[in-house]
């Protein structure tokens, strides 16, 4: 009798700790959503992911023990990311993403990034991503293979460490603006793990934000990492607005910035980047020099520039218009060298979002400028 009771507890505590699917993500969302549950203490499996390119998985299960499941689900409606919040409440306008990694570079673009912030009323959202060397779990080779990260201590402590980082850099920036030091603005932090530029512009997809500023390194450092640059990632997603703020950019707050040179092919979709910079940074005054670049100058480029500083002394009135033709052929000095001339504070590109091919073989000038230049970057999405 006592073992017939003993086995039926036995079978009810199994039936408890049965793995159940919360959710089927994309392989960086269902690692977002992974971070946020084991932060509450609750142990996730992640499956089905492609080991060759587990960035592309398009099904993979975030399973949870089925006793878990009642505060899961509370989690996951207050979340701001996965459900409901006072964020995902909020207009497009009041929302500034900073991803940061604690650096210097990062700090000096959580100052413009807060300020422009504090200017327009807008909440920021910081974002810590890391990359776990353990992401790939132990692996059995069964129908389905299962990570279960959270049996691994080092990928814990790697957590935790991520999360005691992010608790004193917010620290550190609440201590800044009570001396005000710093500019004044509401802001909540998330920490995930993932691949960086993944991760940043999935939670950017998520919070529909209207400006992303981001820390880049010196133009020396760029150049030894060509490569995996994950604020070039973000930049050529081409969906949102990005503003990539080099190491060593000395100005610390967005009326410093007093000369901007724009970009533009004169076709329509420049307009309308014109126009949605125009919108974000109407509270600024600064002056604008149009670049064009192109093997041959003549007549009718002279006009169409001269045509886009006609419109926008019409509809931006009050503002210093200029304009310069530049040569292709080493453009890309002789751009560096009209900014030091024109003392050109900001550049801003309108940037299309293209496929891998056409950004492997034939990059934008965004990316092109990114990785030559100390000078901010505005990529505008046209």
């Amino acid at each position: 009798m006592k073992k017939k009771i003993k086995n039926k507890r036995d079978k009810l505590t199994m039936k408890k700790d049965r793995l159940i699917t919360l959710a089927i993500h994309t392989y960086p969302k269902a690692l977002i959503l992974k971070g946020v549950l084991e932060s509450q203490g609750i142990a996730v499996v992640i499956q089905n992911v492609n080991l060759l390119k587990p960035v592309i998985s398009p099904g993979v299960r975030v399973r949870i023990h089925e006793k878990d499941l009642p505060h899961a689900l509370e989690i996951l409606e207050t979340d701001p990311v996965f459900g409901k919040s006072e964020i995902s409440d909020k207009p497009q306008k009041n929302r500034i993403l900073i991803p940061i990694d604690f650096s210097d570079y990062s700090l000096q673009a959580c100052r413009l990034g807060f300020d422009f912030a504090a200017t327009h009323q807008a909440e920021v959202v910081l974002l810590h991503t890391f990359l776990s060397p353990f992401s790939t779990g132990s692996l059995s080779l069964t129908e389905t293979i299962s990570y279960e990260l959270k049996e691994s201590e080092e990928h814990k402590l790697l957590f935790a460490k991520a999360n005691r980082e992010m608790a004193n850099f917010c620290e550190k920036l609440q201590r800044l603006m009570t001396d005000g030091d710093f500019p004044s603005a509401p802001f909540i932090y998330r920490v995930c793990e993932g691949v960086p530029e993944d991760t940043i512009i999935l939670m950017a997809k998520e919070l529909n934000p209207s400006l992303i500023v981001m820390g880049s390194r010196g133009k020396t450092r760029k150049e030894i990492d060509l490569i995996g640059s994950v604020t070039a990632e973000v930049v050529d997603s081409g969906n949102f607005p990005v503003f990539a703020v080099p190491e060593g950019f000395t100005h610390t707050c967005m009326n410093e910035i007093k000369n901007i040179a724009f970009f533009t092919n004169f076709d329509q979709q420049d307009l309308i980047s014109l126009d949605t910079f125009m919108r974000l940074f109407e509270n600024y005054s600064f002056g604008i020099m149009f670049l064009h670049l192109t093997e041959k100058s003549d007549a009718w480029t002279e006009i169409k520039l001269a045509g886009i500083r006609d419109y926008c002394q019409s509809h931006y009135p009050g503002r210093e218009i200029d304009y310069k033709i530049i040569g292709e052929e080493n453009f890309l000095d002789n751009v560096e060298k009209l900014f030091h001339e024109s003392a050109i504070d900001v550049m801003v590109v309108p940037n299309r979002k293209r496929n891998i091919f056409a950004r492997l073989f034939n990059p934008s000038i965004a990316h092109k400028m990114l990785f030559h230049t100390d000078t901010p970057l505005i990529a505008i999405p046209s």
